[in-house]
């Protein structure tokens, strides 16, 4: 099927966590809010997301909940309810597969759907049935929410933002150059804030301009696979299918730490730390059934800058004193000369347990710098 043959839509809540909060507080419509943490701006911890009166202000998701009460001292915090959230995200879902049946869960508050058996998705380009299904989701939740539709999933997830909140844009190609190639490298799906520093040092900072640069030129810059995706996801080309049942790609475990930890100065600390998380995550892969081969570690430094480093190991494994070890070689390799803040452990390439192929890997090597950090027996 090609592009021209296909209808796909991607749903996504509008500001899901804060929106939930205020079915309950409907005196805070107009006040700027911000979930994270346990509601104590003076806590430690981040903002998991903020409502739109918040964001004019400038809080972000991932925003040190300090900085957001500077940024917006009358900013009404509340703490997270995730046994809340998921209950309302099964109640959106359920009611928009009533109308359109395929469907990719793609987290907590978004989805995408393919229209192209659903009656009426002909009329107005789509709108209609968009209309629709906007309208299914207020009457089950009382929430709005953003829905693009275009030829494919890399344009509907851009149409979908492109209104917020409450928005319903229809793209096609025809309308490239005059709507999406105007925007930003950033608003693609994939371009995380590495690649776009990388783009506006080589001069590219819209998407009609990464769509006009040489191709040689991001070949030499990204690698070949990379420099793919950048190319097609710039002309609008995307012919992924909506996946109704997929796979997970990794398990994860992360803490936000009390206090500030220096890597070398509070290395039995960080090390007790991370020592539980590699515990959590193999009782977690135990509980799914999985096992996995790429073992990575995650810091989140005092200055809010993000390191990772992981090894892929030459045969899949789920036991706790492998990733131990493994994840504190990683650890190992990373920085140590700055405090910080959060510590998190991944397990990837995953398979399921007695299923896994093992073959063609080459193991990074995890030896380097050891007697900083000793996993616990």
């Amino acid at each position: 099927m090609t592009d021209a043959d296909r209808r796909i839509a991607h749903l996504d809540m509008d500001a899901f966590y804060a929106s939930v909060e205020l079915l309950s507080r409907p005196e805070l419509a107009d006040r700027p809010v911000a979930i994270g943490g346990a509601g104590d701006p003076s806590a430690r911890g981040v903002v998991t997301t903020a409502n739109y009166a918040a964001r004019r202000f400038g809080i972000r998701s991932g925003m040190a909940l300090r900085r957001a009460r500077e940024l917006c001292p009358d900013c009404v915090f509340l703490p997270a309810d995730f046994d809340r959230y998921r209950s309302v995200s099964r109640t959106f879902k359920a009611a928009v597969i009533e109308i359109a049946p395929v469907m990719e869960d793609r987290g907590i508050d978004e989805i995408y759907l393919d229209l192209g058996d659903v009656a009426g998705v002909e009329l107005e380009r789509g709108a209609v049935l968009g209309r629709r299904l906007k309208a299914a989701v207020r009457a089950a939740t009382g929430l709005t929410c953003s829905i693009g539709i275009a030829p494919n999933k890399q344009l509907a997830k851009l149409a979908s933002d492109m209104d917020k909140p409450d928005g319903l844009t229809i793209i096609e190609h025809g309308d490239l150059e005059s709507r999406i190639w105007p925007l930003a490298v950033r608003r693609i799906n994939g371009i995380g804030p590495k690649a776009e520093a990388k783009l506006t040092t080589l001069g590219i900072r819209t998407i009609g301009e990464l769509a006009a640069a040489p191709p040689t030129l991001l070949h030499a810059n990204f690698g070949a696979r990379y420099a793919s995706f950048l190319r097609e996801a710039a002309h609008g080309r995307d012919d992924r299918p909506v996946v109704t049942d997929s796979e997970p790609v990794s398990f994860s475990r992360e803490t936000t730490v009390e206090t500030d930890l220096h890597l070398r100065r509070d290395r039995q600390a960080v090390a007790a730390i991370l020592a539980r998380l590699c515990q959590g995550l193999a009782e977690d892969l135990a509980r799914r059934g999985y096992v996995g081969r790429t073992i990575g570690i995650k810091l989140r430094y005092d200055d809010f800058r993000h390191v990772t480093r992981e090894t892929t190991c030459p045969v899949a494994c789920a036991d706790a004193a492998t990733i131990r070890r493994v994840a504190f070689g990683c650890l190992a390799r990373a920085p140590q000369t700055r405090r910080i803040r959060l510590v998190g452990v991944r397990m990837g390439k995953l398979a399921r347990a007695g299923e896994a192929a093992n073959a063609d890997a080459t193991p990074t090597r995890v030896g380097e710098n050891l007697d900083l950090f000793q996993a616990p027996e």
